[in-house]
């Protein structure tokens, strides 16, 4: 398990306060790794900037390459990496194997698209001229990666970033350190010295990276209330904040689908990684009609599901990644039953080691509970039954958040609304909770304003640089003259 940094091409050990990482399956350490120190943070900032002219100046095909011997790398090393992930997260190592898989596919599609587009040709004032338009890239970008999807949350980033010319200083989560440290160092070996940098450590080294005035962006993933810190501190330097942040997603189920068929989608999207994703349905709403049914299925799909050691082939839900993220599940169930709500099936931690939690189903809520309003971010599925479409549309708008939504109707003209209505980044219908990495994950209010994947994310690691160019110098007939 690695342990060291890496800064300016070269492995350190940390000089700052150790990091202790839990296994969550045990609930005990299971490394302790130091983090940077403050001299280590800005020495890893600097190396980033001196590295920049000549990353930014490559010639295109290079950097290209580099990303796809990132991606080569990843997939020789699957089951290594997988299995890192897997103690890391807790996530089942199946899944695991689909994520480096995904991941080696985000540095393939940055290192083709940047070879394809980089800026236009705009119509000029007058003939004899000639007007671009060209994306640039930033600088230096601060990566800070959630511990929930380490390696595909760093790629999101670093890919277009480095695609583009920026250099980048990567720092995980605390809970992550070891996966961020190994993934690091791995898409270092592949460039230059000083273009990709990582350090560990917790919120101050954070805070050391967003405020370095050597760092021209900072995109983070992580939750609504340290994006609205670090939005606001980027602010008051008048740099760039890419921020990827909580959600609060519905699920609006309509009478014209099969309930239990609908229900396999839901509760797939509400327990995938222990509804440890920030994209995860954590609000359901079902026309009355079918709602009966479709509670029904959900309960008897939830209470099946094989919750248990994540390397075993046959578990579906693995733990969740801390007693601080269960203790939030357990707070929002006892706020919602003091207020009514009735709980179907789970709704207790699972005795033992670990911070595993029952796959649960709650009905009877409403709106007045933490569980509808606040990011549960657990393994947790409340259904709210609706009358009318008008009601339905209304329900799922009631939320800060922005970040996706999920339809499950056969009539366009209800997919049509929803995509035109709901302040979403994306809508899912009849597939939730997929990432398209031709696509877009995107947030809005209190969910963001990041872009990722497709030609957007890209993008969004660049400045737009506009060149006017008249070949001849000639004399304007505005500009001024000599007298006389």
């Amino acid at each position: 398990m690695r342990s060291e940094l890496i800064i300016d091409g070269r492995a350190v050990i940390g000089a700052g306060d150790p990091i202790e990482v839990v296994d969550p399956t045990t609930g005990r350490t299971a490394a302790t790794i130091p983090a940077a120190s403050d001299a280590q943070v800005r020495a890893a900032v600097d190396a980033a900037r001196a590295s920049f002219p000549a990353w930014r100046d490559a010639a295109q095909d290079d950097r290209s390459a580099a990303l796809r011997a990132v991606a080569d790398e990843l997939l020789d090393r699957r089951n290594e990496l997988a299995r890192l992930l897997t103690l890391d997260t807790g996530r089942p190592f199946a899944r695991n194997l689909l994520y480096v898989d995904f991941a080696a596919t985000i540095f393939r599609q940055y290192a083709e698209l940047a070879r394809q587009l980089a800026g236009r040709v705009v119509p000029s004032n007058e003939p004899g001229q000639l007007s671009f338009t060209r994306h640039v890239p930033v600088g230096v970008v601060a990566c800070l990666v959630p511990w929930n999807y380490p390696l595909d949350l760093l790629a999101f980033k670093v890919a277009p970033a480095l695609a583009m010319g920026n250099t980048v200083v990567i720092k995980g989560a605390e809970e992550a350190t070891p996966s961020t440290l190994e993934v690091g160092a791995l898409v270092a070996s592949h460039v230059p010295p000083g273009v990709v940098d990582v350090v560990a450590g917790g919120r101050h080294v954070g805070e050391r990276l967003v405020s370095d005035p050597g760092v021209d962006m900072v995109a983070f993933t992580g939750s609504t209330a340290a994006g609205r810190a670090i939005g606001a501190a980027c602010g008051q330097l008048v740099k760039p904040a890419h921020l990827e942040l909580g959600g609060k997603d519905p699920a609006l189920v309509f009478a014209d689908v099969e309930p239990e068929l609908a229900a396999r989608g839901v509760v797939w999207a509400a327990m995938l990684n222990a509804g440890q994703v920030c994209t995860s349905t954590e609000r359901t709403y079902v026309h009355r009609s079918v709602a009966d049914r479709f509670v029904a299925a959900a309960v008897e799909l939830a209470g099946a599901l094989r919750v248990g050691d994540p390397m075993e082939p046959a578990t579906q839900v693995g733990p969740m990644r801390s007693e601080v993220g269960r203790s939030t599940v357990m707070r929002h169930l006892a706020d919602a039953v003091d207020k009514g709500a009735r709980i179907l099936t789970g709704g207790a931690p699972v005795p033992g080691p670990g911070y595993f939690f029952e796959p649960t189903v709650v009905v009877d809520v409403d709106h007045s509970m933490d569980l509808m309003r606040d990011e549960t971010f657990g393994p947790v599925l409340p259904i709210m039954v609706f009358d009318d479409v008008d009601e339905a549309f209304a329900l799922a708008a009631d939320t800060d958040y922005g970040l996706g939504a999920s339809v499950y109707t056969r009539d366009p003209v209800l997919v049509e609304r929803a995509f035109r209505e709901l302040r979403v980044g994306g809508v899912w219908v009849n597939d939730p909770v997929v990432d398209n990495a031709a696509g877009l994950l995107a947030g809005i209010r209190a969910s963001g304003n990041g872009r990722e994947l497709g030609l957007d994310g890209l993008f969004a690691f660049t400045n737009v640089r506009h060149l006017h160019w008249q070949p001849e110098l000639q004399a304007k007939p505005w500009w001024y003259a000599p007298e006389g």
